[in-house]
């Protein structure tokens, strides 16, 4: 099984998020289910239907879950890190732009780019990983071929 790295914050809210499914979710959806089938005939039950499907999405992501944190590998703060690296926070600035952005490094299950949270495994995180600031990088994106130059490793 491949190894996820996980931020301790971001392993902690995903062991809430299996929690919470394993304990109230599944109760939630066991009473939808116990109400749709006192409601008379689940052949054309779309209430009954439509709880089957959500016990099997819920029970599908608490499988998930549990083999993600199972084989998850947290990455704690890294000890003045001079090259990027999972758990790292990274300031780039894009060819041709005045501007600079500042990224964390983290692994596939916890990436949020709306919270400046990028992947290991996308295309930035790839060609970020392993370089150090003042390094010219070519990120190889689906839209196309950029350059960055990394300002500054924390």
């Amino acid at each position: 099984m491949p190894t996820s790295f996980l931020t301790r914050e971001g392993f902690e809210k995903l062991q809430e998020e299996l929690e919470y499914l394993r304990t109230q979710r599944r109760q939630e959806i066991a009473q939808r289910l116990h109400e749709a089938m006192e409601g008379g005939e689940l052949i054309e039950n779309a209430e009954y239907e439509a709880a089957k499907n959500e016990q099997a999405f819920v029970e599908g992501r608490i499988k998930e879950l549990g083999i993600l944190l199972a084989t998850a590998r947290i990455v704690d703060e890294i000890p003045a890190a001079d090259t990027v690296q999972v758990g790292c926070r990274v300031t780039i600035q894009e060819e041709g732009s005045d501007s600079q952005e500042t990224y964390s490094i983290v692994g596939a299950a916890e990436a949020d780019p709306s919270e400046g949270k990028i992947s290991n495994e996308s295309p930035l995180g790839k060609a970020l990983l392993n370089h150090k600031p003042g390094d010219k990088v070519q990120v190889d994106a689906p839209a196309g071929s950029f350059w960055v130059t990394i300002v500054k490793v924390e």
